[in-house]
């Protein structure tokens, strides 16, 4: 990595090394995890005013999570059991 704060490796890492190779989670699952993160990384990156593949590790933080969800009630109209699902 060449910059070991950028987001994306690490992004790369859980869902291809760790879901697959070490957690052998189901496809549905992986698919949940992918679907999640094409929501709130666009999201982190607009309330950052950064492009998504320069986002850091450091700015994806429990705040930014939190708003994250609240989106996902009031724009998305996501009910509870959704918002808590992703």
């Amino acid at each position: 990595m060449d910059n070991p704060t950028l987001l994306g490796p690490w992004i790369r890492r859980f869902l291809l090394d760790y879901l697959v190779g070490e957690r052998n989670v189901a496809r549905n699952t992986q698919q949940s995890y992918r679907d999640m993160l094409t929501l709130l990384l666009p999201f982190v990156a607009t309330h950052h005013h950064t492009a998504v593949d320069r986002l850091t590790v450091e700015q994806v933080s429990p705040d930014g999570i939190r708003l994250f969800l609240q989106h996902l009630e009031t724009t998305r109209h996501c009910s509870i059991a959704t918002r808590n699902q992703r």
